[in-house]
């Protein structure tokens, strides 16, 4: 077999598993402070309408008294928790996941800074690329008062590039063509989604096996890559001469196209010959993005009342260009944590071949109609 890219060899290994413990170098994130705009834009990259994120007056009314960010803009400030894990030079990551635990909402105008250590390298067999390795890292957010706003756990597969494509598993899927009373029906589907918003959802009226409203993505298009890139900030996304720069910084990120420029790895998300070269079928969206509209599945369902405390989702299978994506939940446990009410939900992503392309678990405080001790 033609090797075109770089193996993964015991020695980079030995050399990534001394950093288990030691506190990651900061990287530059897209955005630090909470502000009205860095909202604004990550709202628009996932499609979240949800009022309180946007609209002044209406969130004047909610307990916050201003306008709040999405739990999972988090990802924005923060590279490592977005999957820009170190180590095994010129070997690809795959985002594999996310534990996110929350303790406070993230508020406009805080102030968000994380700091990153690598938790562990586990090998794994795998049918789709051999050889590969877990790649787990643990970040720690803290706003401009030193208060822990949350925890991640978040996951990286890396496997050779070269390898996935010769095995090929996912070589037999092909783009999804729609007519137009298929698009018709997913714009109904966009139709029939819910904000509960200012609406109590008071847990004495949630039972095990409700169903969460769900939430659809898609056809997924470059055009909503860029504007989940808009509101996220990429991982090595720099132009002209801060491009160049950090290509001579970084030369294993430097992967010549077809006509011999460099670029990014990370155009695997847009161009469809670059992800095939990693075993994928198509270019493909990115994992924190997709976890992010799980989040937006669970917000949606709360209400401004509730407050996500949990969300803890495994990406499974490629999300294609042109794959529909419908967010799903349902209640699978509801129980009073010193006095306070929690439900938990299994929350999984099903796209339109049927496949369950990401699962986790969401852990939600909801406001309750008594006083529980």
């Amino acid at each position: 077999m033609e090797s075109r890219y770089a193996r993964i060899n015991d020695e980079e290994l030995a050399i990534l598993r001394k950093r288990i413990g030691i506190e990651v170098p900061r990287q530059q994130p897209h955005i630090e402070r909470i502000s009205k705009d860095a909202i604004r834009h990550f709202v628009y990259g996932i499609g979240d309408t949800n009022p309180l994120w946007t609209d002044e007056e209406y969130a004047r009314k909610s307990r916050y008294k201003t306008i709040i960010a999405p739990p999972c803009i988090l990802y924005s400030t923060d590279l490592i928790a977005s999957g820009n894990v170190g180590g095994l030079p010129g070997v690809h990551a795959m985002f594999a996941g996310t534990n996110w635990e929350w303790f406070l909402p993230v508020k406009l105008g805080d102030h968000i800074i994380g700091s990153s250590y690598l938790s562990r390298l586990e090998e794994k067999r795998s049918e789709f690329a051999g050889r590969t390795f877990l790649q787990g890292y643990e970040t720690v957010f803290r706003n401009q008062a030193q208060e822990i706003v949350a925890r991640a756990e978040s996951f990286c597969i890396r496997s050779e590039r070269d390898t996935a494509r010769e095995k090929g598993k996912y070589k037999a899927i092909t783009r999804q063509s729609y007519t137009d009373e298929q698009l018709k029906a997913i714009e109904t589907d966009y139709d029939r989604e819910e904000v509960r918003g200012a609406q109590p959802r008071y847990w004495e009226e949630v039972d095990c096996g409700d169903e969460l409203t769900p939430i659809v993505k898609g056809p997924l298009t470059i055009t909503d890559m860029l504007a989940w890139l808009m509101g996220w900030g990429g991982l090595f996304i720099r132009a002209h001469r801060r491009g160049l720069e950090y290509r001579l910084r970084h030369p294993a990120a430097a992967l010549p196209d077809p006509y011999g420029i460099p670029d990014v790895p990370e155009r695997v998300h847009w161009d469809n010959d670059f992800a095939r070269q990693v075993g994928a079928p198509a270019a493909y969206d990115y994992g924190p993005q997709r976890i992010s509209w799980l989040g937006q599945l669970m917000t949606n369902w709360m209400g401004d009342d509730g407050f996500l405390r949990k969300l803890e989702v495994e990406v499974r299978r490629f999300n294609i260009v042109g794959d529909t994506t419908w967010c799903r939940g349902k209640v699978i446990n509801k129980y009073l944590q010193d006095g306070s009410p929690m439900v938990e939900c299994q929350v999984w992503a099903e796209n339109q071949r049927g496949e369950t392309t990401a699962q986790g678990k969401a852990l939600v405080l909801l406001p309750g109609k008594n006083k529980f001790e």
